[in-house]
């Protein structure tokens, strides 16, 4: 028996997966980049505390509300054409948020960089799809689509650190111009074409009822990490899990529904989708108190508390690029459980933090987690849009940013929330007698708040009051990494569970190679019982599935 041979990406797909990569990478920083600027902004625009944390929240808000929107679009009018609109979008508002003059101004430009940025991650990835076609080759390009982020997360920090001690806060914004002309120009040279060309019309209300259903819920959730339990937060939970209700009802009306919810069917498609979602959970909630305990416990400024993250970023970037050479030998599944695992033990040395002595057992403990994190983002990754059929790739990629944005949000809110509670519980036990009224109220809200009470009392006395907060901080990050190392023990019992019999990419064209090699038809055969389990009337879609040749 002779093995079909899969087209091999060359030169031209890598150097285009390279160009991919540096868009994704500038898509995080922008998500991370803007917290070091926050005091230049407030001392130049002056704006209210409500609308510095609008300034702060609306472009990831509106990157969670349109991910899906975008993605199905990118599948109507082709994925490149996306992209690259989305690209020229980035830059031009990146222009005007850098030179903004007022707080509205400021964050009408923020909504409209998040609605740019959310052509950007569901575009990448299912290109990636279309350019790499060899499961091993595709498996090593999403672990460098995987890298970038990481990357994204740790460079954010430092270079923007470096651009606010010689220039002025909108600098910041202007590292998008050069990455977005280098996409404009080589993007359509490098990056191929694809879309679906029996596709329908966008239905309108579909993506207005996924855009208010996302919003609601994720801005239910931050309030409620922010604020704690109300009626408001709680309201828009319920509000937009019943407008995702709607929405949902609408998708199985329609002939040409904006998400195909038959993917659900498919094992590979909806487990996947489950890991991915709980693996960030973990990701996002640990990550929020180590930020926090290198400035605020520690005492590091921004700059070096971004280096010192550094580790933890090349340790994800290390572990992705591992996850294909190891899913080749081992069974992906067993691959997730283990990662999760390894998580798991990082995040119990976690556990270990204690006092403003900490900085080894977080980088340590960081370190630990991203190793065994890296591995499971990439292969759930892969599976999710894998188990799509070729003309619903960046619908199923929205799907999958989605499901990031709201385990995001999720673990901040329910990590966030456990941490605060213990923190004022602590802080409400040990506050020492003779802070004033109005400053304990301060010093009971937040870490920040008691440092800044603490530096306005009589020595001895914020001395006290300040090694009371931060070991009621501390006692709060060790129980949240608690119950996220106890979650990571279960998440890895359920990869392991419920993808078991699938198979990734890269195994099932080990195996078929196996068969070819030895020539026995029922080995190759083998290599199908892993492929995600997809429904019949795809089949003949994906022969209507063309590439569409480039301009």
């Amino acid at each position: 028996m002779t093995a079909i041979e899969t087209p091999r990406a060359g030169r031209r797909e890598w150097i285009g997966l390279s160009v991919l990569a540096l868009a994704c990478l500038l898509y995080v920083m922008d998500l991370t980049v803007l917290h070091l600027a926050v005091p230049s902004i407030s001392r130049d625009l002056k704006p209210s505390s409500a609308q510095l944390l609008w300034i702060i929240d609306i472009y990831g808000f509106m990157v969670a509300g349109f991910l899906v929107t975008m993605g199905t679009l990118g599948d109507r009018i082709g994925r490149r054409k996306l992209l690259l609109i989305g690209a020229a979008a980035f830059g031009a508002v990146s222009l005007l948020a850098a030179f903004s003059t007022s707080p509205e101004m400021l964050i009408l430009s923020r909504a409209l960089l998040g609605i740019a940025g959310a052509t950007l991650a569901p575009s990448t990835l299912s290109l990636i799809f279309s350019m790499f076609k060899d499961p091993r080759q595709r498996s090593v390009a999403i672990a460098v689509w995987i890298s970038a982020f990481s990357a994204g997360s740790a460079i954010g920090p430092v270079l923007g650190g470096i651009l606010l001690e010689h220039f002025w806060w909108g600098s910041v914004f202007l590292l998008a111009l050069p990455v977005m002309a280098l996409l404009l120009v080589l993007g359509p040279i490098v990056l191929p074409e694809y879309r679906d060309p029996d596709a329908g019309r966008l239905d309108i209300l579909s993506a207005i009822l996924s855009l208010v259903a996302v919003l609601a819920v994720i801005f239910g959730l931050k309030q409620i990490a922010q604020d704690g339990i109300g009626p408001v937060p709680v309201l828009s939970i319920v509000g937009g899990l019943a407008v995702g209700a709607a929405f949902v009802r609408r998708q199985f009306a329609l002939a040409d529904p904006m998400i195909d919810l038959r993917l659900f069917r498919s094992r590979a498609f909806s487990a996947s989708l489950a890991v991915n979602f709980l693996t960030i959970f973990v990701a996002v909630g640990y990550f929020l108190f180590v930020a926090q305990y290198l400035q605020l416990v520690i005492g590091l400024s921004p700059l070096h508390a971004g280096l010192w993250s550094v580790p933890s970023a090349v340790a994800f970037i290390v572990g992705s690029q591992l996850a294909p050479r190891i899913v080749r030998r081992v069974r992906a599944a067993y691959v997730m459980g283990a990662g999760l695992a390894v998580a798991a033990i990082g995040l119990g040395v976690l556990t270990q933090v204690g006092g403003s002595d900490g900085l080894a057992i977080i980088v340590v403990g960081s370190v630990v987690i991203s190793l065994g994190l890296a591995p499971v983002m990439s292969l759930t990754t892969e599976l999710i849009v894998g188990s799509a059929p070729p003309e619903r790739a960046g619908a199923a990629s929205g799907i999958s940013e989605t499901a990031v944005e709201l385990g995001g949000a999720l673990g901040i809110s329910i990590l966030g929330s456990v941490g605060i509670a213990l923190y004022r519980a602590d802080i409400a036990k040990a506050l020492p007698a003779g802070v004033p009224a109005d400053a304990a109220v301060v010093a009971r809200d937040t870490l920040g708040g008691a440092i800044g009470v603490a530096g306005q009392l009589p020595g001895q006395l914020g001395t006290v009051l300040l090694e009371t907060a931060r070991d009621a901080f501390v006692h709060g990050m060790q129980v949240a990494a608690t119950i996220s190392a106890g979650l990571a023990v279960f998440v890895a019992i359920l990869a392991v569970v419920m993808l078991r019999s699938v198979g990734s990419g890269a195994e099932r064209e080990a195996a078929a190679d196996a068969a070819a090699e030895a020539d026995m038809p029922d080995l190759a055969d083998t290599a199908d019982r892993g492929r995600p389990t997809e429904p019949t009337n795809h089949r003949e879609e994906r022969a209507a599935f063309v590439a569409v040749p480039e301009a």
